[in-house]
């Protein structure tokens, strides 16, 4: 099946909002990992969303220039041939982007979906995020109104990230504490600059203790029964019931329990990022340390040529992270229940 339409992509949230269940969002920054993200769906039978962050689209564009727009438009583009190979719906997404990099990556990014649906395309991307919680909730909604418009436009629907996710990635970092819950007034205040729908479709990255990186379950005080009293809230003043698509950040190290709570309270995407590297890197660093006078030249001798090649250590890469793809959409309940 092809890259998702924006009519499937919009069909694939509301199954999940539906049933209760959620896409994993596998952030990917080559065409190796792009594969190993395609083929766990596949084995899945599981839909699901794969994204580019500001730092893995600036390392997709290659350290000599590293720009951003080129190394994203690549695997996009990429991932648009390769992803008719597989059995399954698959939305393009990009991770992440701040204020400093909106000019360098979002905004073009939309406008070369725009030219693209105005010649009669799908968009490039399905959906891209702004991350304004580094900044004032007025200037976050702010801003986002302004994109919001601009992905409605493009076919494309926005994600927002309201209030701080601890915790670092690319380079934007937030304490662990107390400003990591999002209240029902910040739930309110973006349903008044947004709207629930009707100027376009958004996912919302609300905040429940969430934190990037690498903690071990119990380390992070993770409250997902918090989601339905925002929902709740929201829902009380402007009498729609489930108002919100709800997007969990910083799910790597989360228990069963929380990811099956989110879920019941209505988050229809989660992303993968620490857990999907460390399953990729895992197999190539036991294949290096059992073969190490294979993929060395050591004391003068010439290596093996099978063991040093890339391909020989990549697909046992890909194999990694292709299983802890499958994990993740049995952990979210996706598995089996692609859009046939």
């Amino acid at each position: 099946m092809p890259i998702a339409t924006p009519e499937v992509y919009n069909e694939m949230l509301d199954r999940a909002k539906a049933g209760k269940f959620a896409y994993p969002a596998i952030n990917v920054t080559s065409s190796q990992t792009l594969n190993a993200a395609l083929r766990g769906f596949a084995e899945a039978e599981s839909d699901g969303i794969v994204q580019i962050s500001t730092g893995g689209a600036e390392f997709l564009g290659g350290q000599y220039s590293k720009d951003m727009v080129t190394g994203a438009v690549a695997l996009a583009e990429f991932a648009h041939v390769v992803a008719e190979k597989y059995p399954v719906n698959v939305a393009l997404h990009t991770d992440h982007c701040p204020k400093d990099k909106l000019d360098a990556y979002v905004r073009p990014l939309i406008a070369i979906s725009r030219k693209r649906v105005e010649a009669g395309l799908t968009p490039l991307f399905q959906s891209h995020m702004w991350d304004g919680s580094a900044e004032t909730l007025a200037d976050n909604l702010a801003i986002a109104q302004e994109l919001l418009e601009q992905a409605r436009a493009a076919h494309i629907i926005l994600e927002v990230e309201i209030t701080p996710t601890g915790g670092e990635e690319d380079g934007v970092s937030h304490e662990i504490n107390d400003s990591l819950y999002t209240t029902v007034e910040d739930a309110i205040r973006t349903a008044e600059a947004l709207g629930l729908g009707e100027k376009g479709r958004y996912l919302l990255a609300a905040s429940f203790g969430n934190v990037h990186g690498v903690y071990k379950p119990g380390n992070v005080v993770l409250r997902p029964e918090l989601l339905k009293e925002l929902a709740d809230g929201v829902a009380a003043k402007f009498g729609k019931a489930s108002p919100f698509d709800f997007v969990f950040h910083g799910g790597s190290g989360s228990t069963e329990q929380e990811i099956a709570t989110a879920l019941e309270n209505g988050v229809v995407k989660m992303n993968l990022d620490t857990d999907t590297q460390y399953a990729f890197t895992r197999p190539v660093a036991d294949h290096m340390f059992k073969n190490y006078d294979g993929v060395l030249k050591v004391d003068g001798e010439v290596g093996s040529k099978k063991t040093y090649d890339p391909r020989t250590w990549g697909k046992l890469a890909e194999a990694g992270m292709a299983a802890r793809v499958v994990e993740a959409t049995q952990n979210l309940r996706s598995a089996g229940n692609r859009i046939k």
